[in-house]
């Protein structure tokens, strides 16, 4: 097949296959990105149930969106040969990396981790894999770890339909696998119940993961044999040798997590997988700290001369009398060994040691933010764990374990030097990436808050701690403030992670330029309220404090995609790199003593839909960051943006049937609106200030739509097809609504500066409903006048859709979950619940946006933001 063209799939080489599939990597001539393609041999795609798993395969693996599971991208079949078309991964197997021999425990506890985590988040969908096995755990080049091949998962039992298992049985190429029966799975690997032929819940992967952990630490198999049944039999009724008998290195806290994970009796075993991850971090933490204080002391002690020739020899416990004179020979050797060395180490100059990252959290959700208290070890942080309500939290670095703090719901935003928090009291999303709330002083000892200011989103305080900067947003625009009501600088986009410099000549913050994104610039305004930019052309940054010395701005950000690095920037623009891991970094804070909180962060954005005639909603999710922009008006097609490392610097556009059929690249920017007759759409490339263009859906050439120098946000077609409706706002300006035609190319202003910039359009298009400056919401007449007051709505509520007559308004509150919508009478005023939206699994959610309904509101679709953190301690940052 090598040279072949499978749909606009290139093939290129054979990268290896089996009884039940044949991989091949191939180039996607449209996204210009290398992938792989599974297809069915042709001998077994003439059997049902070999096609239904091959099926089940890509309906599981597709419905999961983690970044150490395999992406599925498509499913499709080209002249009756089905095939899948996953993400491309070069490296190799773990069945290949261990092979016959123990892993490194570093790394070992380092796949570890992120195959619990990849456990977890199918778990948590209600998906058994039933086949974990090094040979389907692939390790990349970057040694990430990645769950493959879900050709025998399930749905565990209170899941329904859908996933359940046919009686298929794994093939591969190496020996101990099934024959068809009533059990599935590699015997080596399979756990005691699915021996049994039992009903199967998530904890039969959390035994063959501790097989699999078993060979990661000897390079030997747990259960093995001659035969089916003597590994059955090993399976039911026999215990490996410990692991330190073949590895004596492994830690015996490693053992034991690998014998608990190993328990025949799965109530005795790990229950979630979630638990297990907890435990190996737990290990993972406890050795890099043992680590740092070895290399510690042994450097002090060369230092200082106080290692002993004995010390070194072993023998500091024997009776003098014991040594003799070869002995006393090599004593008095190494001695002077030991004092040269001691003299060259003070001597040469100071090697440089690697950071050390150790974990405080262990649970599923996101950290929202984190602050060392004045003593520097006793750390705040506010967090959502398991799709719960977002709450207040203390540790120490010593303790794996967090306790609870008073108020509840709040968001820790900074603490002073004498130990007073500035909090976020009933912190929510007010858009994408902003959080606002009720700002509030309350002592760290404990105490009623004091309420200060209402809608803040950031704030920080003064070194002396006796006043605070904050942003807010007052009529439309973002202000920074210093002290409040002072205003140092007003943003066109948004302004994030506010600090005061150690002499409180300043105040350093990120400057976004374009709301709802969050690439942007770090920058310093001084007390008379010069701004100056230290370093611009981020596509992501978030996160920011002053360096211990207040000499630079330490901050998280890319130049491309979404995983961001650690920086450093000083006051004369340059720039150097702090610290680079694979993931997701957010900087939270830096103590006096130079060391670091921050998040490694997994961020998704994907979408939900409803499709018409359907009873089941379908996730449409594309690739990492799938942003709804508009809903054909059948409800058929929905119009979306990928802005995340996927869609590459420049963004891209897509249009996808909501069946789930594959999307179709349009061209780059976001993706905005469709028009009536589904021919173009309309989109923004990724600038500042940025302009609208066409993008045809089918056969046509792109063109640039407008020529001024408004920045467009969002834009929608009015239903005569030959207006648009656009938010947009100039420079120095906040939003306001327009209504232009692109054969005039000149804009009429609606609504009064300072609108949020989402809208809706009546089925008449004769008004559009938005949100004023006052944060109420509003009805617009399109051919001008007076805007209408919609008095029925309540506190943050804004519309997201119209009934199909006009007659009503659907509502709902940003921030809530799930997303309870409103179907809002305009004459009555009377409230009539209509869907409540969110994913299943909640953990780590906390934006619903993009909410979209057909004409006939029988159909919809919406977005949702995931992040799932881990915050660490990180010392050695220089």
């Amino acid at each position: 097949m090598i040279a072949q063209i499978i749909s606009h799939y290139r093939i290129v080489e054979r990268l290896g296959g089996g009884g039940m599939g044949v991989v091949y990597k191939a180039e996607d001539s449209k996204l210009g990105r290398f992938v792989a393609l599974k297809f069915l041999p042709e001998e077994v795609a003439k059997d049902r149930q070999a096609l239904e798993r091959f099926q089940r395969e890509a309906r599981a693996a597709s419905a999961l969106n983690h970044s150490n599971i395999c992406t599925i991208h498509e499913v499709d079949e080209q002249d009756g040969q089905a095939f899948i078309v996953m993400e491309y991964l070069d490296g190799q197997t773990l069945k290949h990396r261990i092979a016959g021999r123990p892993m490194d425990t570093e790394a070992l506890l380092s796949l570890a981790i992120e195959v619990a985590d990849a456990l977890d988040a199918a778990h948590a969908k209600g998906i058994i894999h039933r086949d974990i096995k090094p040979a389907n755990i692939f390790v990349t080049k970057r040694g990430q770890a990645k769950l493959l091949d879900f050709g025998l998962a399930k749905l565990a039992p209170g899941y329904g339909g859908g996933l359940e298992g046919s009686g298929m049985l794994t093939a591969t190429n190496g020996a101990q696998m099934t024959s068809p029966g009533s059990t599935v799975g590699t015997v080596a690997y399979m756990s005691p119940e699915q021996v049994r032929a039992e009903e199967l819940d998530p904890r039969t992967d959390l035994f063959a993961f501790g097989a699999v952990l078993y060979e990661m630490a000897t390079g030997e198999v747990a259960f093995s044999g001659n035969s089916t049944g003597v590994i059955f039999e090993s399976i039911l009724n026999r215990t490996p040798a410990p692991a330190s008998s073949a590895n004596p290195k492994i830690p015996a806290k490693l053992e034991e997590l690998i014998s608990k994970s190993l328990e025949k009796d799965r109530e005795f075993r790990y229950q979630t997988a979630a638990e297990l991850r907890g435990d190996l971090k737990r290990l993972k933490r406890a050795l890099d700290t043992s680590r740092v204080r070895s290399a510690d002391a042994v450097l002090t002690a060369a230092s200082s001369g106080k290692i002993s020739a004995l010390d070194r020899l072993g023998e500091s416990t024997v009776p003098r009398k014991r040594i003799f004179l070869p002995a006393l020979v090599a004593a008095g050797l190494a001695l002077i060994a030991g004092i040269a060395v001691g003299m060259f180490l003070l001597q040469r100059p100071a090697q440089t040691s690697l950071p050390v990252y150790h974990p405080l959290t262990f649970r599923r959700g996101i950290v929202h933010s984190a602050r060392f208290a004045p003593d520097g070890k006793t750390i705040i942080y506010s967090a959502a764990w398991e799709g719960k309500p977002l709450e207040l939290f203390t540790t120490r670095p010593e303790s794996p374990e967090s306790q609870e703090l008073r108020p509840a719901g709040a968001d820790v935003l900074a603490i002073s030097a004498s130990g007073e928090m500035a909090l976020s009291l009933g912190s929510h999303p007010r858009a994408q990436f902003l959080y606002a709330g009720t700002l509030a002083r309350v002592p760290l000892v404990g105490g009623a808050p004091r309420e200060i200011r209402e809608n803040v989103e950031w704030a920080d305080w003064s070194p002396d701690g006796n006043t605070l900067a904050i942003v807010r947003e007052v009529e439309g625009r973002e202000r920074l403030e210093f002290p409040p009501d002072k205003v140092l600088y007003q943003a066109d986009g948004w302004i994030g992670h506010l600090r005061i410099s150690p002499k409180a000549d300043m105040i350093a913050f990120i400057d976004h330029l374009q709301l709802g994104d969050d690439g942007g610039a770090v920058a310093v305004v001084d007390m008379a309220g010069k701004k100056t930019t230290l370093s611009t052309g981020w596509d992501s940054i978030q996160g920011l404090a002053w360096s211990p010395g207040g000499d630079e701005v330490w901050f998280s950000a890319t130049r491309t995609g979404g995983d961001r690095s650690l920086y450093a920037v000083n006051l004369a623009g340059t720039v150097r790199l702090l610290a680079r891991v694979p993931g997701e970094l957010m900087l939270l804070d830096v103590g006096r003593d130079g060391n670091v909180l921050l998040t490694r962060n997994n961020d998704r954005a994907g979408m939900i839909g409803l499709a018409p005639g359907e009873a089941k909603e379908r996730d449409l999710s594309w690739l990492d960051w799938s942003v709804p922009g508009d809903l054909s008006a059948d409800g058929r097609s929905v119009l979306f943006g990928e802005t995340g490392e996927g869609g590459g610097p420049k963004y891209a556009v897509y249009l996808r049937k909501t069946d789930g059929s594959p999307a179709i690249r349009l061209g780059e920017g976001i993706g905005l609106g469709l028009s009536p007759d589904g021919k173009w759409a309309i989109a923004r490339p990724n600038i500042t200030p940025s302009p609208l263009v066409l993008l045809p859906t089918g056969v046509g050439e792109a063109k640039r739509l407008t020529h001024d120098s408004t920045n467009h946000l969002r834009a929608r077609w009015l239903p005569d097809g030959k207006r648009l409706v656009f938010s947009g706002n100039e420079a120095g300006h906040g939003f306001r609504l327009y209504v232009e035609s692109p054969d005039e190319g000149k804009p009429r202003a609606i609504s009064p500066e300072g609108v949020n910039p989402t809208f809706v359009i009546s089925p008449k298009g004769d008004q559009v409903a938005g949100v004023g400056p006052d944060h109420k919401v509003y009805l617009f007449p399109v051919a001008g006048g007076e805007p209408i007051l919609v008095s029925a709505t309540q506190p943050d509520e804004a519309p997201t859709g119209w009934s199909p007559d006009g007659r009503a308004l659907y509502v709902f509150r940003f921030g809530q979950i799930p997303a309870s919508v409103v179907q809002l009478d305009l004459s009555t005023g009377q409230r009539r619940p209509w869907k409540e939206l969110a994913p299943a699994d909640a953990a780590g959610i906390d934006t619903i946006r993009g909410i979209t309904i057909s004409a006939d509101a029988k159909a919809y679709v919406y977005g949702y933001i995931r992040t799932l953190s881990d915050l660490y301690l990180v010392e050695g940052l220089k």
